[in-house]
């Protein structure tokens, strides 16, 4: 079976890929640089192709070739805009659609896209409603079709050994004496990714979970504000976790936006924990995953920053 990653060089990709391989899969994974997804160039099954994946011309080819195709894409970040910004437009809108477009034109079996918890068009940040409205546009693409090999996701935030959530808190907790943080009290429902490439592994090219929207989180509820001191103390460096009333909240959010290289935090990012981001069914029961507990893989990884 061959199988094409888009957004296979990031955090969950390099996971899926690498569990693909070891299943004997082919996997095709689009770059727009070669030198990103250096990590996979060791596994024996894996063609990177260096063209941009938003350019219908260059991803055709590799969507017409493939069995299954996985959609991982997703930015944190975007341009101011309306009704969500250029950034999350083209990620998380255009790209999803076209993809959805290509698996019906070359009927291909299956088509899995990852979303994000907590997803409306009534969201109170871009990123949300951008990622709800690629959701749309794929059911509309399929439908239009008479197709429906097609499923979603959406995990919360996800966890694991080269995260950029936990492993961000151990690093600044290793910098810093106080850790204060905007959105302390908001809710998550963490997700080993682990977990999350069984549940993507799991439903490819089965039809019972065709036209299916699946939540993925973990088994326990924390705030941000817990989740930061647990990262700082099995990290080793036991903090203060103070949390930041709404208006210097925001004040720390827009100082690092103007900061050069990716923010730490966004204002968006803010209006994203305005909704709690848990599910009250964090693994379906088709799915037949048991989730794995924070506390059962976080500590070992954050060890790194003692």
């Amino acid at each position: 079976m061959q199988i094409l990653v888009v957004g296979g060089s990031g955090f969950i990709g390099r996971h899926l890929v690498a569990h693909l391989v070891a299943e004997g899969y082919f996997v095709s994974v689009p770059t727009r640089r070669y030198a990103n997804g250096r990590a996979l160039l060791p596994l024996p099954t894996v063609t990177l192709h260096q063209i941009d994946a938003h350019q219908e011309e260059a991803l055709a080819p590799l969507v017409k070739r493939a069995d299954v195709v996985v959609n991982l894409v997703g930015i944190l970040h975007s341009r101011n805009g309306s009704p969500w910004g250029a950034d999350f437009d083209k990620a998380h809108v255009q790209l999803p659609e076209m993809l959805a477009r290509l698996c019906c034109q070359y009927d291909v079996t299956h088509f899995i896209h990852v979303s994000a918890l907590g997803v409306s068009a009534q969201a109170p940040s871009a990123y949300l409603r951008s990622k709800a409205e690629g959701e749309s546009r794929i059911q509309n693409v399929f439908h239009s079709a008479n197709n429906s090999k097609w499923t979603i996701f959406r995990p919360s935030v996800v966890f694991g050994p080269d995260d950029r959530f936990l492993n961000l808190f151990a690093q600044l907790a290793r910098c810093l004496p106080v850790l204060f943080i905007a959105g302390a009290q908001s809710r998550l429902q963490p997700v080993y990714v682990g977990d999350v490439v069984k549940a993507l592994y799991e439903v490819m090219g089965k039809t019972q979970h065709f036209g299916q929207i699946y939540d993925l989180a973990g088994p326990e509820v924390y705030t941000l504000a817990e989740l930061v001191e647990r990262a700082a103390r099995w990290g080793g460096h036991p903090r203060r976790v103070i949390g930041l009333p709404t208006g210097l909240g925001y004040a720390q959010a827009l100082f690092l936006e103007k900061l050069p290289g990716q923010p730490l935090m966004s204002r968006d990012n803010l209006e994203s924990l305005k909704v709690d981001n848990v599910s009250a069914t964090p693994m379906p029961p088709a799915l037949d995953i048991i989730p794995t507990p924070l506390e059962a893989v976080a500590p070992r990884y954050l060890a790194w920053w003692r």
